[in-house]
């Protein structure tokens, strides 16, 4: 069955950086694009960034961009989110995604 693991949240003051990284497996992982959300709280769930399944196209939400970097690497079949220049604003659940699958997410909280 199709699982994502997201890992590599945590505490990080404003201004620092983080990297994300998301395990799948279940599925032929290099014949899909994936995506990063987030959800702060008391808020809906939103698009952070997609990367397409064989070519290197990126998506970035307007808020992130410049900041997130999204990766992958279809030997390992791993999914990253670059998290540079921080900001409170970015506190939230951040969660890897495929289609309907959903991994269980992992907690970035940005606080001095």
């Amino acid at each position: 069955q199709v699982q994502l693991v997201e890992s590599g949240g945590g505490l990080v003051q404003p201004g620092g950086s983080l990297r994300l990284s998301c395990a799948a497996s279940g599925f032929t992982f290099s014949d899909y694009a994936m995506r990063w959300y987030r959800q702060a709280p008391g808020k809906e769930r939103e698009f952070v960034a997609a990367i397409g399944a064989n070519d290197p196209s990126t998506y970035y939400a307007d808020s992130v961009k410049g900041r997130f970097t999204i990766a992958r690497d279809n030997d390992k079949n791993m999914v990253y989110l670059e998290m540079n220049s921080l900001k409170p604003e970015d506190t939230a659940v951040y969660y890897c995604n495929r289609n309907s699958y959903w991994g269980q997410g992992t907690q970035v909280t940005v606080s001095s």
